[in-house]
């Protein structure tokens, strides 16, 4: 079984686009949203695409999950795969675990599996993240 193999970087976001799902001036209340995220460092790519459901539990509290399609390279190796996400955030910034989808990855991260995080503090321009994997299949071959 191979070894995890830990990577890291920083990633910048961009056209945050929210709106909220039924009624907007109630606890708790639903939103949704759609960001372009675009990662240096291991995970390199350029610009993915994600969208949140977020849960509001109060003014500026509360939690989300999400799903964010990643495409470009981990460490060198191209393809795409999907991470999901889940955090909580509150006026501070947001604690966020992510975890590859299973079945998920394609070209050279076919096979991929893995789990990181990030924790975000307002203001920040860009967020550095951590990201343990295994990268499958592909790299045996």
């Amino acid at each position: 079984m191979p070894t995890p193999v830990e990577t890291g970087g920083r990633f910048t976001f961009a056209n945050w686009e929210e709106s909220p799902v039924g009624a907007s001036d109630t606890v708790p209340r639903l939103a949704h949203a759609h960001v372009n995220n675009a990662f240096t460092g291991g995970i390199s790519a350029a610009g993915t695409s994600c969208d949140y459901t977020i849960a509001y539990t109060g003014e500026n509290v509360g939690s989300y999950s999400g799903m964010e399609l990643v495409s470009g390279s981990l460490d060198g190796r191209k393809g795409s795969f999907v991470l999901e996400e889940r955090g909580t955030f509150d006026a501070g910034g947001t604690v966020c675990r992510f975890e590859v989808v299973p079945g998920s990855g394609t070209g050279d991260l076919a096979g991929l599996t893995g789990s990181g995080g990030f924790t975000h503090r307002h203001g920040d321009t860009s967020v550095a993240y951590t990201f343990t994997y295994d990268p499958g299949e592909s790299a045996s071959r």
